[in-house]
């Protein structure tokens, strides 16, 4: 061989090595999720998952390798690991509240279950997870399928060609260790619940599927649906069928080479839904290969001016803030009886709709209020301290937001998409949160788009609104704790609102803390009364009264939850307490005076 043939020879191995270390990350990243995944065909591998607690991440070493789940070979050989025998915890579930042992844990823990299975050569099979909080790696059979970062949204992997016929060994490795360059960040006021959140299911499928489907509303004629058809596999090309028995509806359409068909097409004689009333259609969407079929609701949101129009009438929003909580197991909600009670508080309180906070919530959540007839708002966990300026940090928040936006595209009770929490003001900020604006808008257009900010500017009872993100959002959403975290101006004086940006303006959090059955000092902060809470409540309503704009109020929030960065020794105790409702669900004063203002407005 020759200097020349050999030095050919070398510079084809590194393009060939470097094609490798651009394609092996993709391979291993998690695939976005299928729409609609209630509406498949799947196994539950929720229940009983065994354990193993590695909180110093010795299973991914070569010398242990939990994933390899390793079993002695003959008489002189050990290991010095099992997951039978260990621990056990339930999926969906975090493992904090699980074992008490695990109550403020971070780091790793490594799951396992067994499944039996019988394949089949006309089907194609997906493990598909609901959340896992935050970083997991999936290892199926002994062997790495995959990796997938962010705590509250779907993903899946494509497992037909890993699976065996018969008994199969899925482990999971989890790890809710909080990073600087993580989203949420290192600091953020909730709990770090981590595990298998979310539900894990098997899905089975035809060669080429139904992968993704958005049919909604045009916003601009309530009359027009539009949408898409995405298929995924080899048969690209395909008639597309989209019906709705009840309204007699029926329109066809085909798929193009890259298996994706538009949608457009005439719905009337409809109902509209309605929080008064809403109405879901069975839709059916056929192709050639696959049938799915989903409750889909039909109504137009929009902002006129200063106005939001809810199908071309003027709404006024009144809301509370939800974390996915349950106080009284002190554990993430996870269960649709859990959902249920945190909806029927809110429908209680006399609310029209709910700011699920501060990530995605589970769609399970999301599909009850909607039959509820709560209006949502989803948000991405992007919150305070984020390097805005970071490359890697801004993909991320892309990708989660095209993970939250395909899940739930299709349900008519979300009507803001929001973008970020109280983040810092900068220029980076500014440039990444408008990039996030127009993806979401390339994305879906057929709702609203804000980011919820806290930096006003006071000067005496006057309150500034300048934040030059609100100039790009299509609703101003702002976080004041007047009378709380900032003293009100004067004692005989409401606090004049100034906006220079003519948008309609949703109060996203408001209130202050209080612990159920402490009434003394009401006119002390410090005393962490119920007729504090209240008082700040009621000056609150009274100043709403003299913003022309307002067209949304959001208390912060339903209940007390978990927040470990709360240290009052006697009043928090790792709780914040600004609940409408203690731990307990006991109704506080200031329940009484929220209820009392949505009654009257």
């Amino acid at each position: 061989m020759t200097n020349k043939q050999h030095m050919n020879k070398t510079i084809d191995k590194i393009k060939i090595t470097l094609l490798w270390l651009q394609i092996f990350p993709i391979l291993l990243h998690a695939q976005s999720a299928m729409t609609n995944i209630e509406g498949r065909q799947s196994t539950s591998l929720n229940g009983i998952w065994n354990i193993i607690i590695d909180p110093f991440d010795a299973g991914s070493g070569n010398w242990a390798a939990y994933y390899k789940d390793r079993k002695p070979t003959n008489d002189s050989d050990f290991v010095e690991y099992a997951f039978e025998g260990g621990p056990q915890l339930y999926v969906p579930g975090d493992f904090n509240s699980q074992l008490p042992d695990l109550k403020y844990y971070e780091s790793s823990i490594w799951y396992k279950r067994t499944f039996s299975i019988q394949t089949t050569a006309n089907n194609r099979f997906f493990l598909h997870f609901g959340a896992v909080n935050y970083r997991a790696e999936i290892y199926l059979n002994g062997a790495k399928i995959g990796e997938h970062e962010g705590g509250f949204t779907p993903f899946q992997f494509e497992v037909t060609d890993q699976l065996k016929n018969g008994d199969n060994s899925l482990i999971v490795k989890v790890n809710n260790q909080r990073v600087k360059d993580g989203i949420p960040g290192l600091g953020f006021d909730w709990f770090n619940y981590g595990g298998i959140t979310r539900d894990v299911d098997l899905v089975s499928t035809p060669k080429t599927y139904i992968k993704d489907y958005f049919i909604q509303l045009s916003q601009n004629n309530e009359n027009i649906v539009k949408g898409y058809v995405k298929l995924d596999g080899s048969t690209k090309q395909q008639e597309i069928r989209i019906s709705i028995p009840e309204l007699g509806a029926n329109f066809r359409t085909r798929t193009n080479e890259d298996g994706m068909a538009t949608l457009r097409f005439p719905l009337k004689n409809k109902s509209l839904w309605t929080p008064a009333n809403p109405k879901l259609y069975d839709v059916i969407v056929s192709a050639q290969t696959d049938t799915i079929q989903e409750k889909i609701g039909f109504r137009t949101i929009r902002v006129d001016g200063t106005d939001i129009l809810l199908n071309g009438k003027s709404i006024f929003l009144k809301g509370i803030n939800i974390h996915e909580e349950i106080p009284q197991r002190q554990s993430r909600a996870y269960h649709e009886s859990d959902y249920k009670i945190l909806l029927d508080w809110a429908k209680e309180l006399g609310c029209n709709y709910v700011r699920l906070v501060h990530y995605p919530h589970h769609e399970k959540m999301v599909k009850m209020a909607e039959k509820m007839g709560l209006m949502v708002w989803e948000k991405l966990p992007v919150y305070q301290g984020i390097d805005f300026a970071n490359e890697s940090m801004k993909e991320k928040m892309s990708l989660m937001l095209k993970e939250m936006i395909s899940r739930d595209q299709n349900r008519a009770a979300i009507i803001i998409w929001s973008l970020s929490n109280e983040t810092y003001s900068s220029p980076p900020r500014d440039s990444a949160l408008k990039r996030l604006y127009q993806l979401t808008k390339s994305l879906d257009d057929t709702r609203l788009v804000t980011s919820a900010l806290n930096n006003m500017r006071f000067e005496g009872n006057k309150a500034y609104i300048e934040d030059e993100v609100n100039s790009f959002m299509d609703v101003m959403a702002i976080n004041q704790y007047l009378g709380w975290y900032k003293q009100w101006p004067e004692a005989n004086k409401e606090v004049e609102w100034i906006s220079k940006f003519n948008k309609p303006l949703i109060f996203s959090e408001f209130g202050g803390e209080a612990v159920f059955g402490n009434n003394n000092n009401p006119e002390r902060a410090s005393s962490w009364s119920e007729d504090y809470l209240a008082n700040i409540y009621k000056r609150q309503f009274n100043m709403f009264k003299s913003i022309s704009y307002l067209r949304g109020v959001t208390p912060w929030l339903l209940v007390d939850f978990r927040s470990p960065g709360r240290a009052h020794p006697l009043y928090q105790k790792g709780w914040n307490r600004k609940g409408l409702l203690s731990d307990r669900g006991e109704k506080k004063k200031a329940w009484y005076i929220v209820a009392g203002y949505f009654k009257d407005n």
